[in-house]
């Protein structure tokens, strides 16, 4: 196995992905908003809030289109680099993404374009509907890819097959209703609206500072600031959930983020700060909450949460079943569709941990032949990168706090001291834009690399999951994608800039005469005074 290109493999897809989620919580996000903002047009007819969905539905529309064209291309990825991944799970895996095309992309394709170019074809509670199918379209995305992304933290719903040496559903229900995948998904999808949040308010923000277009600024912060508070709210409590599922799922992911080497005797404390040593096995300069991480954890005071140094030991013994699940499963590919009745029980009482055998395809072909060193070196394999994983947890969950109070301060001068904002804070919360998106990749850091060595956590290791390519062909694909995401964003940054200082262009004559004529009433004018 040339880990060179598992390590090219890697980054080209981790590049990819998190390039893809740049555009994934704004859309999902922006689109609620705007679905939010027309609903606002309807029921008051106020123009002032139909050129407010225009416009920032012309930035998710940039939004969509690019994020979409990095969805495709991050996908390609499954049949060029990783086909050996793509062959084992991809009767479980491609069932959501094959769903979410069909289902969700397709709502999305169909109807949004009705809701860019229906403005003057359809009746205004037709458009408004059809923009909260975009809206649902979208989430319902992101409900199918997580779907499939929480099947690879938690592979429930399925077995393999030692004939077709295939994993193969055995439940969709269970595939659909993972535990795991529901929680990554609300909580995924709370950040998104976050984030959108922040942007509207930011780009709003700074439409104040320069004097311009202030009456959609500061609705839009109204909306943004309590469509945000919510949404920020949930982000903490849901990411909560997501803990405790990883608790029973993920346990090596869940210690390695806590920087836990040894078992505590519960309940476990939370380390606010310190430096793992993956090496010296501790964590430096600890700053401890006590009994907090057996309540976030366990949500109970007497259960344990096992450490690092134990779970190495548990996945030692399981890489020692796992090779008689191995030795078991090379008798029934010799015996060719004859195998004994024993022969698959044999396999099935150890088939749980065959995954963990695989661990040592690494060191040698044949696991069975492992000496002792390779099978502890397998076992030491199981613990992800400690140090990267504890920061990027505590940056995510610092940020979470920050944004529940940049939402709550909003909130609170939108609706409690007449839309005045302060010049330091709107300049804060333009400089406030980008934190969403390093919270989002900080997180999907966090799940993505604390479930290595694992492709399919326990199932399939991430070594042995790639194509049979050479380091020149991922090297090239690589410096593709790059060049060509690279172009993408120039694109994507170039048009969002310059359509934010265009502003709102579309109804300008209609929305100012209402807003002379608001103003006229509000500053107690005649009807029949003309407005200067």
């Amino acid at each position: 196995m040339e880990l060179d290109i598992v390590e090219l493999s890697r980054l080209q897809f981790a590049l990819t992905a998190m390039f893809h989620f740049l555009f994934v919580p704004l859309t999902l996000g922006l689109s609620v908003i705007v679905a939010i903002m027309e609903t606002v047009y309807v029921m008051t007819n106020r123009p002032i809030w139909r050129q407010m969905t225009k416009f920032w539905a012309t930035l998710f529309g940039i939004n969509f289109v690019l994020g979409v064209a990095t969805g495709i291309t991050m996908e390609f990825q499954f049949g060029m680099n990783w086909a050996y991944y793509s062959h084992y799970v991809g009767d479980i895996f491609g069932a959501p993404l094959a769903i979410e095309g069909l289902m969700a992309f397709f709502l999305e394709a169909t109807f949004v374009g009705l809701m860019f170019f229906g403005w003057d074809k359809m009746s205004k509670v037709a458009h408004c509907i059809v923009t909260w199918l975009v809206a649902i379209g979208s989430n319902f995305s992101a409900l199918w890819i997580l779907i499939a992304n929480g099947w690879m933290q938690n592979p429930v719903g399925a077995v393999f097959n030692p004939v077709t040496m295939r994993m193969e559903m055995t439940s969709f229900f269970e595939v659909m209703f993972n535990h795991v995948a529901q929680a990554k998904f609300v909580h995924t999808v709370s950040a998104g609206y976050v984030t959108a949040a922040i942007f509207v308010i930011g780009v709003s923000a700074w439409y104040l500072i320069k004097g311009r277009h202030e009456a959609l600024a500061k609705r839009s912060i109204a909306v943004a600031a309590s469509f945000g508070l919510a949404s920020a709210l949930s982000v903490v409590v849901l990411g909560d959930e997501s803990g405790y599922s990883a608790t029973h799922s993920q346990k090596m992911k869940l210690a390695a983020v806590e920087g836990m080497w040894d078992t505590y005797k519960a309940p476990a404390p939370f380390k606010l700060v310190g430096i793992p040593d993956q090496e010296a096995r501790e964590t430096k300069y600890a700053v401890q909450i006590p009994v907090a991480m057996g309540l976030l954890g366990t949500r109970s005071l007497t259960e344990e949460m096992r450490g690092i140094n134990d779970l190495v030991i548990e996945a030692e013994a399981r890489i020692l079943n796992g090779i008689l699940a191995y030795d078991a499963l090379m008798d029934i590919r010799a015996a060719k569709g004859a195998a004994t009745p024993e022969q698959i029980a044999r396999f099935e009482d150890h088939s749980a941990d065959l995954g963990y055998a695989f661990l040592l395809k690494r060191y040698v072909d044949d696991p069975r032949e492992a000496t002792t060193e390779q099978i502890a070196q397998a076992a030491e394999d199981t613990i992800p990168g400690v140090l990267p994983l504890f920061w990027a947890f505590r940056v995510m969950v610092g940020l979470g706090f920050m944004f529940i109070g940049v939402m709550l301060f909003f909130f609170i001068r939108a609706n409690f001291y007449g839309m005045r904002f302060p010049r330091w804070s709107l300049w804060a919360a333009v400089f406030a834009i980008p934190t969403p998106w390093i919270a989002a990749e900080a997180g999907w850091f966090v799940a993505e690399f604390g479930r290595q060595p694992w492709t399919v956590d326990g199932v399939l290791p991430t070594a042995l999951s790639v194509s049979h390519l050479s380091v020149g062909q991922v090297a090239l694909t690589l410096a593709g994608f790059v060049t060509f995401y690279s172009v993408l964003f120039i694109i994507e940054m170039g048009l969002m800039l310059k359509y934010i200082r265009k502003g709102p262009f579309m109804d300008v004559a209609e929305t100012e005469a209402w807003n002379r004529r608001h103003n006229d009433r509000l500053s107690g004018r005649t009807s029949q005074q003309p407005a200067e």
